[in-house]
């Protein structure tokens, strides 16, 4: 990304939308994100540095030139790691499970999504559609004006041209029914979430509210209760 540009970074992982230096009451050119990683809160990760930088450069671009990690310790260094996935609208039904095997689902990241919220959403979607099968009633898709709908358009493919070469993605505008209308992009955009919660009441009430646990006491277990074949699901995080 660096070697795109020299604001890249600052409109991307590094983007200080929205967080107000007390200082000086503005948004500073650029932020880093620190993750806690212990419990004692001596571990931080550098939120969003994948790079390909030798580790002698990174300390050395880490320390001179973010402020506050002159004197920081590493740990571990940055690398790039390999996202896998499934090409979702070839291998899952629109049920999200495998084409080869009906009875297995799969969830999260795995799918091509990409962000905590969306493949905590995807996983939502599943749920459904999992208990939809155990209670053999149609899984019933979300409205593609709807985010929910939008990550569904993209993991079927639905979202998609025919000879779109399929990668992972965050919920994009991109992914959204244009709205046809003319008028300034906010404009748009309000009437776009307008839309968007009205659709999401609409099949809440068709598809009914949020999947609640339908777990039977053991007691109650039978061969009634139990499928006849086994439904597994795969869920991979952001």
């Amino acid at each position: 990304m660096a070697e795109r540009g020299l604001e890249v970074l600052a409109h991307g992982p590094m983007k200080p939308v929205g967080l107000t230096d007390p200082r000086t009451g503005r948004w500073p050119h650029a932020v880093v994100q620190l993750r806690r990683e212990d419990r004692a809160g001596t571990s931080w990760n550098l939120v969003g540095f994948q790079t390909r930088l030798t580790w002698p450069e990174q300390k050395r671009i880490f320390k001179q030139f973010v402020p506050g990690l002159q004197e920081a310790e590493f740990l571990r260094m940055g690398q790039v790691h390999r996202n896998t996935f499934l090409h979702s609208p070839k291998l899952l039904t629109p049920q999200f499970s495998l084409r080869a095997r009906p009875h297995l689902f799969f969830a999260g990241q795995i799918t091509g999504v990409e962000g905590y919220v969306e493949s905590a959403a995807c996983g939502h979607l599943v749920a459904r559609s999992v208990a939809a099968q155990l209670e053999g009633t149609p899984f019933v898709p979300p409205p593609t004006g709807t985010a929910f709908g939008a990550l569904y358009g993209h993991v079927t493919g639905e979202a998609h041209p025919d000879d779109y070469d399929y990668q992972p993605s965050n919920i994009t505008w991109g992914l959204f029914p244009p709205v046809e209308m003319r008028a300034k992009k906010h404009e748009r955009r309000q009437h776009a979430v307008a839309r968007a919660r009205g659709l999401l009441s609409d099949w809440l009430s068709r598809a009914g509210g949020p999947v609640a646990p339908a777990i039977a006491p053991v007691e109650e277990l039978s061969s009634e209760t139990i499928p006849a074949r086994p439904v597994g699901v795969i869920h991979a995080g952001g």
